[in-house]
């Protein structure tokens, strides 16, 4: 069995400089297993798989693997497989919307402009948080070696993925922190959580950004550190949301990531009046072809 194949950079608008997501069209046929096998051997940090729609309120439907694990949402493979449909032309937005069918229900995106200028956001499912113990605090530090700032508690927040979420001093922070990951993996096993994000506010920002620096580690799903994550992105808005941060950094905001991995990713955030958050940006196709699958 072929399967027409794309390999799809996202959050930028250049090859190579934000975080490719491998999309396989007209996935129907494919058992899970074979879909786990596919997504282990791209060894990304997500594989995406494009099936007919079974609500009849979505544009088409979407599964997302790890290399470990299906997971039931995560935000670069969303926008990235949205990218892959429409430049396929296999879906059109009506109304400048597109509906995505996955595990955690339907995805609502917005899609402005086209080809290389299209941006894609996807409008962050409801999310669940809950605030870390002292505890636990101490323990994150200690993974990260680094104080973390407790004026806006550290917390989990849960959109799918969950992650743990924690500001750091500065942009200049975030970028030289050297992690644990053994002992990160094992933090998120035991808790049962994805993995850390942890953000910092550039100084001198200008208005077009970045406004802050995003780093994302999640080694028990087999991401030691992903490139440009917008599950950890939209997780880190409800975070400025919820902590009274959105002022300071302001509702429409660019978020930087990437850089420690030779990256350049860049994620615009719009957290909305009545608390809906909106997380996209750019994408570019960097390879194309068929997949064996049999």
């Amino acid at each position: 069995m072929s399967l027409p194949f794309k390999q799809v950079d996202v959050f930028t608008d250049r090859p190579f400089a934000g975080n490719p997501v491998a999309v396989v069209f007209g996935a129907d046929d494919l058992t899970d297993s074979q879909m786990q096998r596919i997504a282990n051997w791209t060894n990304l940090s997500e594989t995406t798989f494009l099936l007919r729609p079974q609500n009849a309120a979505a544009d088409y439907r979407l599964r997302i693997f790890s290399p470990r694990a299906e997971l039931v949402f995560a935000g670069h493979p969303t926008v990235g497989s949205a990218h892959a449909a429409l430049e396929a032309g296999l879906v059109a937005p009506k109304n400048g919307k597109l509906v995505q069918e996955c595990a955690v229900g339907l995805v609502s995106l917005g899609v402005q402009g086209d080809g290389a200028q299209r941006t894609i956001a996807f409008e962050l499912p409801p999310a669940r948080t809950q605030l870390l113990n002292e505890g636990e605090v101490a323990e994150l530090e200690a993974v990260l070696g680094a104080t973390v700032e407790r004026a806006q508690a550290p917390r989990v927040v849960d959109v799918g993925p969950k992650w743990t979420i924690a500001r750091l001093r500065d942009a200049a922070q975030v970028r030289e922190l050297n992690p644990d990951l053994t002992r990160l993996e094992q933090f998120d096993k035991r808790r049962g959580t994805t993995g850390v994000t942890i953000f910092g506010a550039h100084g001198s920002a200008k208005n077009d950004g970045p406004h802050i620096e995003v780093r994302s580690f999640a080694p028990a799903f087999g991401a030691p550190e992903d490139p440009v994550c917008g599950s950890g992105n939209g997780s880190v808005a409800v975070f400025l949301r919820d902590t009274g941060l959105v002022e300071s950094i302001g509702r429409r905001y660019v978020a930087s990531q990437g850089a420690r991995l030779g990256r350049d990713g860049r994620v615009r955030a719009a957290i909305e009046e009545d608390g809906t958050i909106r997380i996209g940006g750019q994408c570019v196709t960097c390879v194309e072809g068929t997949l064996r699958a049999d």
